[in-house]
C-alpha cells in the first residue's frame, strides 16, 4: 500500500498515474480538496480509498496502516510562491511533513517528500544538492518553508529506512489546470496565444540578460514521475536530497518558440515590465545539478522541453480544447 499526498493536485495526481502505470491500485490519496470538490486530476485513476489532510493521522494509528502501507510519497503543500502567511506555511509545510517523516521513521517505512528549487533563492550559491541547506537563502516564504524542514532532515538521525526530499524546478505537464497563476507558463500560453494570437512575456531588468533570455531548468512532469517510481523501486538507494530538473536551463523565448510551433502559430511575443514588488525575487538563471540523482542508477530526462511541450500541446490541451480529455490516461 502506498499513501501520495497531494494526490488531487498536479504532481500527486500525476505519481497516481504513475503508479497505475506500474500496475499498482492499492494506494491511499490525500488531500485537503475532495475528488467531489475537483474531480478533474484523479479522473480515470485507480486507487483503494480518499482521505481529507487531517484524516490521515487516525489512518496511520491503525495496525492495517502500521503493516500495509510501504511508503509515504508527500507531494502534499502550499505551493504558492506568493504565500505571505508565515504560520500558514509552517504548519502545512514543515510541521505536517515532519509528522509524516516521524510515523515513517517510527515505522521503517519509505518516505519521500516534496521540496523545492527556491530554497536556492538567488543562485548566488549555485544550485548543487550536495551544499548543506543552511547555507541557502530562499527569497519568500514559501522558499523558507522547505529550506527549513530540509534543514532539519539531514540534522535527524532517526530517520525512515530511505528518505529522499526532492527539489523540484519548473514542472509543467497534465493535471496542472486547477493551479490558476501557480500554473506553468507552457499551460498559461497556450491559452494566451489561443485568445490573443500573442503572448505576454517579462522584459529584462538586467544587464546580463536581454528580454526574455531569462533562463529555467523546465522540466516534464513524466521525467518527475518515472524518476520517483525509480526511486521507490530501485534497490540501493541513498537517502538524501536531490534536485529534480532537466539539468539544462532554457530561455523564456525558448520555451515560447516551442509552445508556438506546437500550436502552429507564428512567435508574437507582448514585452511587458517585471512588476515591482516582485523584482527583488526575480530569478534571472536556475539549473539543476542532477549528477547526483543520475549517479544513483535513475534513467536520464527523456523529455527536453521542445519534446515536451509537444506531447503536452498535441495530447493534452488541443484535445481539452477540442471537448476531449486533457488528463494524463
Amino acid at each position: 500500500m502506498i499513501i501520495v499526498t497531494g494526490a488531487n493536485g498536479f504532481i500527486g495526481s500525476a505519481l497516481v498515474w504513475e503508479l497505475n502505470q506500474a500496475g499498482r491500485k492499492d494506494i491511499i490519496c490525500v488531500d485537503t480538496v475532495p475528488p467531489s470538490e475537483r474531480p478533474e486530476p484523479l479522473k480515470n485513476r485507480s486507487y483503494a480509498r480518499f482521505l481529507k489532510k487531517d484524516e490521515i493521522w487516525d489512518f496511520l494509528a491503525t495496525h492495517d496502516a502500521r503493516k500495509h502501507v510501504e511508503a509515504i510519497l508527500h507531494m502534499g503543500a502550499c505551493s504558492s510562491t506568493t504565500e505571505l502567511n508565515v504560520d500558514f506555511l509552517n504548519e502545512n509545510n514543515v510541521e505536517y511533513t515532519r509528522r509524516l517523516w516521524d510515523w515513517c521513521a517510527g515505522n521503517s517505512k519509505t518516505y519521500i517528500y516534496a521540496s523545492s528549487a527556491a530554497v536556492y533563492g538567488d543562485g548566488e550559491k549555485g544550485f548543487d544538492d550536495a551544499t548543506a541547506p543552511k547555507e541557502f537563502k530562499p527569497l519568500n516564504p514559501y522558499g523558507e518553508s522547505k529550506a527549513a524542514f530540509d534543514r532539519w532532515a539531514v540534522e535527524q538521525t532517526k530517520t525512515p529506512p530511505l528518505w529522499v526530499g526532492l527539489r523540484f524546478f519548473n514542472v509543467y505537464g497534465p493535471n496542472e489546470y486547477h493551479k490558476g497563476h501557480m500554473s506553468s507558463v507552457v499551460f498559461k500560453a497556450f491559452n494566451e496565444i489561443g485568445q490573443t494570437g500573442q503572448l505576454k512575456l517579462f522584459k529584462s531588468h538586467n544587464t546580463k540578460y536581454e528580454d526574455g533570455k531569462q533562463l529555467r531548468d523546465f522540466v516534464y512532469v513524466k521525467d518527475i514521475t518515472r524518476w520517483i517510481l525509480e526511486l521507490m523501486t530501485k534497490p540501493n538507494m541513498k537517502s538524501g536530497i536531490y534536485n529534480m530538473g532537466f539539468g539544462d536551463a532554457r530561455t523564456w523565448l525558448d520555451l515560447a518558440q516551442a509552445t508556438f510551433k506546437s500550436v502552429e502559430k507564428p512567435l508574437k511575443i507582448d514585452w511587458i515590465e517585471i512588476p515591482e514588488v516582485l523584482r527583488a525575487r526575480y530569478q534571472y538563471y536556475t539549473q539543476a545539478k542532477i549528477d547526483r540523482l543520475l549517479n544513483l542508477g535513475l534513467s536520464k530526462p527523456q523529455w527536453p522541453l521542445e519534446r515536451g511541450v509537444e506531447d503536452y500541446v498535441t495530447n493534452y490541451l488541443k484535445k481539452g480544447a477540442a471537448g476531449g480529455d486533457p488528463t494524463l490516461a
